[in-house]
């Protein structure tokens, strides 16, 4: 039996995650961190990390950057295999990530669907295709996310990036431009409204014709599902940073 620690055990994916734990043979929540305790969950909530007086086999963290670094410091004291499932880490941020992971296994995806990773492997081939595209991205979130872009658009970015030799930059925002559209450039453009749980759209537009992927999430208990497989991957592995690349 597999027994977890659900950083951020009272937020919307935190409790989606506890769900799916319930739901999935050999394995249960141990224990969970919050900045309150509800008393709504059937196990321990700690509201300080110091105060944790049990080990979990592995840890799933879905909060915010700063919570994250609490419990990875927790989780590098006591050598415990960390899933992240967070988002909006600057480049500072991943580097510390990447440096945790030396002494212990840590398990990284800013989107726990396997068919986002897929789609950007897709999008990856068609931009070596389709070259003389112009390439941009859409993202829609509920009015609750905090980051922008999400950690999904920039995973998708990055893909198409890396497979065109790192040649693209990246335009959040033309409002404050009077010029015409870089050939190398990314568009990527944030939506918030409502209730959405997350679609990503990359378009590539060509002369009189364009071609358009998305993939639209409609229940948390997609990412909450791959958190609890993320889980199972990570919990025996050797020290090291791992993606959905190597899980899929």
């Amino acid at each position: 039996m597999i027994r977890v620690l659900i950083n951020g055990c009272n937020g919307k994916m935190g409790q989606e995650v506890a769900k799916a734990i319930t739901q999935t043979p050999d394995i249960e929540v141990l224990c969970g961190v919050d900045r309150i305790d509800t008393g709504d969950n059937n196990f321990p909530v700690f509201t300080n990390i110091n105060d944790i007086n049990i080990i979990p086999d592995v840890i799933i963290d879905f909060s915010i950057p700063e919570s994250t670094f609490k419990i990875l410091e927790f989780a590098n004291n006591n050598k415990i295999p960390t899933v992240i499932a967070t988002t909006g880490f600057s480049n500072e941020d991943l580097n510390k990530i990447e440096n945790y992971s030396k002494n212990f296994p840590i398990f990284k995806s800013a989107n726990m669907s396997y068919e986002i990773n897929l789609i950007a492997k897709l999008v990856a081939e068609l931009s070596k295709k389709l070259s003389d595209s112009d390439i941009e991205i859409i993202e829609t979130h509920h009015n609750r996310k905090i980051d922008s872009p999400s950690g999904t658009a920039l995973i998708l970015a990055d893909s198409i990036n890396n497979a065109l030799d790192n040649t693209m930059s990246y335009e959040y925002d033309r409002h404050s431009k009077r010029e015409k559209r870089s050939k190398n450039n990314i568009g990527i453009h944030s939506i918030r409204g409502g209730t959405e749980v997350g679609k990503h759209s990359v378009i590539f537009f060509g002369n009189d014709e364009s071609l358009e992927i998305t993939h639209t999430v409609n229940s948390r208990k997609v990412f909450a599902n791959g958190a609890v497989k993320a889980a199972f991957f990570t919990v025996h592995k050797d020290n090291g940073l791992y993606s959905m690349n190597d899980m899929c």
